[in-house]
């Protein structure tokens, strides 16, 4: 197989890793194994995109890897063609941590649910966020535990009713994408399971992107939790509520637009006679997450408006760029470093 030196698409985000030359078609990417989803699960629609996304990277397949953890979500590696790691639950972003800052010749990705990422895999995600790993985080949200049939999970809404929440749930759920610009992420998007255009769009700028970018997708669970997102599928009603962000444009719907508040946040509003310099407009790459969190908050509490798109896309160094300077930096000074004599090193305890 013919391959070049050159990034993947246009960006830094796999700028080590090995391209082909050989011409690549969905087939390329599709694996051997049955697909087994519930009927009209929106997995399937995740799944047919980014299989059809993926010969876009230019990459030999044994240099892709995807890493899940548990859930219906986490069996995404055995129907795709490349490498792949089903790893243990919640721990999909510490293993791909390990894997993206010792193997910069691979394009890692990280396939999560609401519950695996954000319940007990809520540590590692923060974590992988903030220090700014070079890797990919698809976490599917249906706001429910689908694999173990119908819980309450972390995006649940308050008095959501399930098996395990018969009253209703009281957690207040988190909302994902504040949650990752808190923990001051690189890349930051959302988008959603049914639109495959404006899915691949992002998959596009976060795979070019150098750093961690989460990405959330809504992704229906038509068993455990249907019609989760009817209100942003709703042909009558979609437009209206739906605020499409693109960098360097107004943020508005069909009916509606965003400005500064009086009080100096942000808020929704009839676009209908608005002076269109009041119309805020976007900007991705400010480094100030302010505005980005900001936006994240206009979803709450029940779809009334909801961005999709980009939130946050800015530069920093990556964790694994600034590990391998730490380590050439450490050689220049001291010679190459041998594990024997740090074993046998002078910080050493007798037990008994």
């Amino acid at each position: 197989m013919s391959e070049t030196a050159t990034n993947g698409l246009n960006g830094a985000g796999l700028a080590l890793v090995p391209r082909t030359t050989d011409k690549q078609t969905l087939k390329d990417f599709k694996s051997d194994q049955e697909v087994r989803w519930c009927p009209g699960c929106g997995d399937y629609a995740i799944l047919a995109a980014v299989q059809s996304f993926l010969p876009e990277l230019g990459l030999k397949r044994e240099n892709i890897v995807f890493v899940s953890g548990i859930g219906c979500s986490s069996r995404f590696p055995y129907y795709l063609n490349t490498y792949g790691f089903h790893s243990i639950h919640g721990r999909a972003p510490a293993i791909a941590t390990g894997l993206a800052a010792s193997r910069p010749d691979l394009s890692v990705w990280v396939i999560t649910g609401d519950g695996d990422a954000l319940s007990i895999g809520g540590n590692h995600l923060i974590h992988a966020l903030r220090r700014n790993i070079n890797l990919n985080i698809l976490l599917f949200n249906n706001r429910i535990y689908g694999l173990t049939k119908g819980q309450y999970s972390p995006t649940s809404e308050i008095g959501k009713i399930t098996k395990s929440t018969p009253m209703g749930s009281l957690d207040k759920p988190f909302n994902p994408i504040s949650l990752a610009i808190g923990a001051e992420a690189s890349f930051v998007a959302r988008t959603i399971d049914s639109d495959r255009k404006h899915l691949q769009s992002v998959l596009r700028e976060a795979a070019a992107h150098r750093g961690t970018s989460l990405v959330e997708i809504y992704q229906n669970c038509n068993i455990f939790n249907d019609g989760a997102f009817d209100q942003l599928k709703d042909p009558e009603i979609r437009d209206d509520i739906t605020l499409r962000m693109e960098h360097g444009q107004p943020i508005v719907s069909a009916s509606k637009a965003v400005r500064r508040s009086p009080g100096g946040g942000i808020e929704v509003v009839e676009r209908a006679g608005l002076p269109e310099e009041e119309i805020l407009v976007h900007d991705a790459h400010a480094a100030d997450p302010s505005l980005a969190f900001a936006l994240s908050r206009l979803d709450e509490p029940a779809f009334e408006h909801v961005p999709i798109g980009i939130f946050r896309s800015v530069d920093r160094p990556s964790y694994d760029q600034r590990m391998a300077e730490q380590l050439d930096e450490a050689v220049a000074q001291r010679g190459p470093g041998q594990l024997a004599d740090l074993l046998r090193g002078g910080d050493t305890w007798r037990v008994g």
